[in-house]
Order: C-alpha cells, then structure tokens, then sequence
C-alpha cells in the first residue's frame, strides 16, 4: 500500500509571531547566515511581500533579492526585518563544546 504525501509549505506554520519567533530562533541556531536570509524571506511571504515592504521600509525587489538563498541582504537590511517583526538581534558567547576527560589527560 502506498503511504500519501502532502507537499510541505513553511507558509502555511508561520501564520503567528510566535512560529516567526521560533523559525527565526532556528535559524540563528544553525548559525547559517544564508538560512536566516531564506528564513526572514519566508516569513515576509507568509505576512505579504507587500506588507513586509510598508513595515520594514524595504522595497519588494530588496526583499525578493535579499531574502532568499544567496541573497546576502545587509545588516541593515536584517535589521529593518526583525524590528518589523518586533525583534531585534542580540549577541550571545558561542557555546564551546566540553573536551572529554580523555582530550584533557592528553
């Protein structure tokens, strides 16, 4: 018996600022800046290119170009975003991962 499928849409789970907050979230996690330019893309998808544009102040083309794979959009750009968003980026110490007691002993 075959199994169905549907197709995934991330559109259709970023309808809330809380699972825009909690995409972002992962995103940054990955720490890829490529995947929180297509991330911030997304959500301004699901809210509307052109709603995205009238709160970030950005134009749709920068948008469009920006945020998605390979768009490199500048900080400026990521922050107008996130602020639209009602986030801002914050730095936070990378967590260092613990050396075992062998890597210590050597």
């Amino acid at each position: 018996m075959a199994i169905k499928t549907t197709k995934f849409d991330i559109l259709e789970h970023l309808k809330t600022p809380a699972e825009q907050i909690a995409y972002l979230e992962a995103a940054l996690d990955e720490n890829d800046p490529d995947f929180l330019a297509v991330a911030i893309g997304d959500i301004a998808r699901a809210k509307g290119i052109v709603k995205f544009s009238k709160e970030t102040g950005l134009s749709r083309a920068a948008i469009y170009k920006g945020f998605r794979s390979g768009g490199n959009p500048t900080i400026g750009s990521i922050s107008k975003a996130t602020k639209a968003l009602g986030m801002k980026l914050v730095l936070a110490p990378v967590k260092k991962p613990k050396r075992s007691s062998k890597a210590k002993a050597a």
